[in-house]
Parts: structure tokens; C-alpha cells; sequence
């Protein structure tokens, strides 16, 4: 099977293990048939972007342990549904993006331009910023 690749056209890299995310709890970004929602965004949450999605019905903050659902905290790496961040995106609270951890399956819905514009470089381990 070929690896999956990423919106800059590279093999698509980990998005996050704390909290492990992704639609298959692997820590990357990957995306399949059962992934009707598209989780193809590493997002890197803000607290404007956790309320706006709890403001239109996505609680992403709330834990859902039958879903293997922490709730997320700002700053924490996510694979968010490529329609939510777009939604976000054109409230203006769209959360800074991860290129290399970007499924390539979000460029179906999300145009690159505008996930350059919130791209973000982030260390695999973010509490080495300070």
C-alpha cells in the first residue's frame, strides 16, 4: 500500500499523540472509506476556535470517553473534519494548521491557499516553546 501523503505532496507526518488523534487513534491524519467525516486537518486548536465549534454544535471540549474523546485544551493537535475548519475558517476563527500532518483528502474541500495562510510550524513536543 503506498503512504498516504500530505497537502504539500510529502508523506503524510504524525499530527499528535497527546491526546492521540486521528479517525483511527493512530496519531496522524489518515483517512478511509469509514472516514465519512474527512479528518484530514492537523489543527492545532486555539481556545476561538474550540468556542466557535461549540457554538455550532461541534463540542470538541467536552470528553466523550465512549469515543475515545478526551476533549481537547488550546493548544492541543487534532484531526479536525476538513468541513468544520472550513467552517471556521470563513468566521474567522479558523485554528493554525500543520501543512505536513494535512491529509491531502482536505484540499477537496479546503483550498490550499487558504491553509497556507493559517500554517504553523510545530515540534513534535510543543512544551519545548517554554
Amino acid at each position: 500500500m503506498a503512504a498516504e501523503r500530505n497537502v504539500l505532496g510529502g508523506e503524510l507526518e504524525p499530527c499528535g499523540t497527546d491526546p492521540v488523534t486521528g479517525f483511527y487513534r493512530d496519531g496522524c491524519c489518515s483517512t478511509g472509506p469509514e472516514d465519512l467525516g474527512s479528518h484530514t486537518v492537523c489543527a492545532v486548536v486555539t481556545a476561538e476556535f474550540l468556542r466557535h465549534q461549540r457554538q455550532v454544535g461541534n463540542d470538541l471540549s467536552t470528553p466523550r470517553p465512549e469515543y475515545s474523546f478526551p476533549g481537547l485544551r488550546p493548544g492541543d493537535r487534532w484531526c479536525v473534519v476538513a468541513v468544520r475548519w472550513l467552517q471556521a475558517y470563513h468566521a474567522g476563527f479558523a485554528a493554525p494548521v500543520v501543512l505536513a500532518c494535512t491529509h491531502e483528502r482536505a484540499l477537496e474541500v479546503i483550498p490550499l491557499e487558504a491553509l497556507r495562510a493559517h500554517a504553523v510550524d510545530v515540534p513534535a513536543d510543543p512544551r519545548s516553546l517554554g
